[in-house]
């Protein structure tokens, strides 16, 4: 038996299970237990700054400098996106990223890949797979404690419930390497499959594991109240992205009201990193420092 028809054996029919089922009656579903009151830091991602990480003609900058920006900007942490790493990485590089956050004070958040996991199984889903476990041992390298990962949009003819099913199986078996390497998958809501909620909630637990939650974006909930979609998410969330604006089903722009998003969370009882994903069409060397005070006000005035 190949490896693929294995997995398509295994895993097709453990995932029909879990989408036939509610998650309540198989006991899934539980959100990651912490301890102590919430706790909210500030980081910011490498993607903030892709215009200088990759130009369009000469890029201006590395993740080395990005690190540096940071420090001087005053971040806790940084999300050291894997589009940046050199094309053939190695160990001795990301272990330089290391030892300058580590003479920085900056923490390593989390580490993140561009994955599809809504293929059926076959060749292009083996490399997308392979593709997250490398980035799994890349992000344990560098010290992170988090891969954001994508689920992906339906492949061709295929319908939204197949794509569900096609990411349950992947995730599944990324797990293994998660738990290996001590690295949790993060889900962010990137459109695709999981643009609403509930359908990234019914992903993370169908795959039930304790190394698989969240990766919560602020600005990718294009629904009728985003807000309300933030708020079922964030008892999953591991980790969470900030954009600087909210967008409606309506196509209806507005700034991201950082202090309900902070309530939000500290509700919830998170406790971890509030990462700004900037997007924004202002400069971002001007508006990630303005959003950082905007994020420590916020959390000052829940404290």
């Amino acid at each position: 038996m190949t490896r693929t028809s294995r997995r398509q054996t295994i895993l097709g029919g453990l995932a029909v299970a879990l989408l036939g089922r509610s998650a309540r009656s198989l006991g899934f579903g539980d959100a990651p237990r912490r301890s102590g009151a919430p706790l909210i830091k500030a980081g910011i991602a490498a993607y903030s700054f892709r215009d200088r990480l990759t130009g369009k003609a000469q890029p201006t900058m590395d993740l080395a400098d990005f690190i540096r920006d940071a420090a001087i900007t005053g971040w806790d942490g940084v999300e050291l996106t894997s589009y940046y790493f050199p094309r053939n990485v190695t160990t001795k590089y990301l272990a330089n990223l290391k030892r300058l956050c580590y003479l920085n004070a900056i923490h390593i958040t989390s580490s993140s890949v561009g994955n599809v996991f809504t293929h059926p199984a076959g060749p292009a889903r083996d490399r997308e797979i392979d593709k997250v476990r490398v980035g799994l041992r890349h992000a344990a390298t560098l010290g992170a404690s988090g891969l954001r990962v994508f689920a992906g949009d339906p492949q061709s003819e295929q319908s939204t419930e197949s794509a569900e099913r096609c990411c349950i199986e992947c995730l599944s078996e990324c797990v293994p390497t998660a738990a290996e390497t001590g690295v949790m998958l993060a889900l962010e809501n990137h459109g695709g499959i999981v643009a609403e909620s509930s359908a990234l909630l019914r992903i993370i637990k169908a795959v039930d594991s304790p190394w698989l939650g969240a990766n919560l974006d602020t600005g990718n909930f294009r629904t009728d109240d985003p807000y309300a979609d933030i708020a079922a998410v964030a008892p999953y969330a591991i980790t969470t992205h900030l954009k600087s604006e909210v967008v409606t089903r309506s196509g209806v722009h507005s700034p991201t009201d950082i202090q309900r998003i902070v309530r939000i969370l500290t509700d919830h009882g998170y406790r971890g990193y509030l990462i700004l994903e900037y997007e924004g069409k202002k400069p971002v060397e001007i508006e990630a420092p303005r959003i950082l005070a905007a994020i420590r006000s916020a959390i000052a005035a829940l404290t």
